[in-house]
């Protein structure tokens, strides 16, 4: 057997979908967890396993970075010669520059331990600021960025007539553009001033609202606040209705009861995390990056 996908339980689904794309045999890692809060993962690789992929989104990173620690110098010594690590999301790339004396740069020291793991790293949407590129965070020639831009356009096309997109801040423009030009879709971008972690003021676009069906758009909802702010202002200036679609379904805490207080109809996630928002699934995508390379490794 030459190449094999690998999972915990939990990522089941996506996972396997992924696998079922890409035609690739799989083996599901078993976890147990001590009372002291350590863990032993088993992962019993047939012989001959020469190219493993580990799919393992990464929210909630601090106890799955040690996973792939475990996972990935168990597949070396087991004499894979080739590792990937399939994360549709990729914590710790928010601090990329040190704003005070001291400050720890966590994607940096994130990028260069994952480099060190895996000879390649796929992953959809990172929150990249200052950086354009997925190689400048983690140093491979296979650091390999998609968008989830275009799929979540189609699925708000197939549920909305005529949908207005709107991104909640200038960091969404780029979303933004790219699932409206898809479809030739109508759209705009607010701004956004943040004064804490949960205090956000929002200012609408300079757009006519009123009767439009609008779906906010971006790539990331944590607390939920910018999107509750936006769709409470584009619904006091008549928006019919106001939606989301968003990559990354974070939604920390309270932050989806703060987004249906606001007036927040239907939320469409993507199942780069697993929650009961996933509405699209990113397995054809992911397989338009990860076959390339199984098939460059198996030539």
């Amino acid at each position: 057997m030459s190449a094999l996908l690998t999972y915990l339980e939990d990522e089941r689904g996506p996972a396997l979908r992924l696998a079922s794309a890409c035609e690739l045999p799989t083996l599901a890692v078993a976890r147990h967890r001590f009372p002291d809060e350590e863990l032993k993962l088993l992962l019993d690789l047939p012989a001959g396993t020469q190219t493993l992929v580990i799919y393992r989104s990464l929210d909630r990173p601090n106890e799955k970075l040690v996973e792939l620690l475990l996972l990935a110098r168990h597949a070396r010594l087991a004499g894979v010669r080739r590792l990937v690590l399939v994360a549709p999301y990729l914590g710790y790339m928010r601090q990329d520059i040190a704003f005070q004396p001291g400050e720890v740069v966590s994607q940096t020291i994130v990028g260069n331990f994952l480099a060190e793991l895996f000879d390649a790293v796929i992953t959809v949407d990172p929150h990249l600021h200052r950086i354009s590129r997925l190689d400048e965070a983690i140093p491979l020639q296979d650091a390999i960025a998609l968008s989830a831009a275009g799929s979540l356009a189609e699925r708000v096309a197939g549920e909305r007539d005529h949908p207005l997109l709107v991104g909640p801040d200038a960091e969404s423009r780029q979303w933004v553009e790219s699932a409206a030009a898809g479809r030739q879709l109508d759209h705009a971008v607010c701004s956004k001033q943040r004064h804490g972690d949960r205090d956000v003021v929002i200012t609408l676009p300079d757009i006519a609202v009123a009767g439009r069906a609008v779906v906010l758009l971006d790539d990331v909802a944590s607390s939920g606040r910018t999107l509750a702010g936006a769709a409470q202002l584009l619904l006091e200036a008549g928006a019919s209705s106001v939606d989301v679609a968003v990559t990354h379904a974070l939604f920390a805490g309270d932050a989806l009861a703060v987004m249906k207080s606001a007036g927040i109809g239907t939320v469409w996630s993507t199942d780069c995390i697993q929650h009961h928002s996933n509405a699209v699934s990113m397995a054809p995508l992911l397989a338009t990056a990860l076959r390339p390379l199984l098939q460059r490794w198996a030539g």
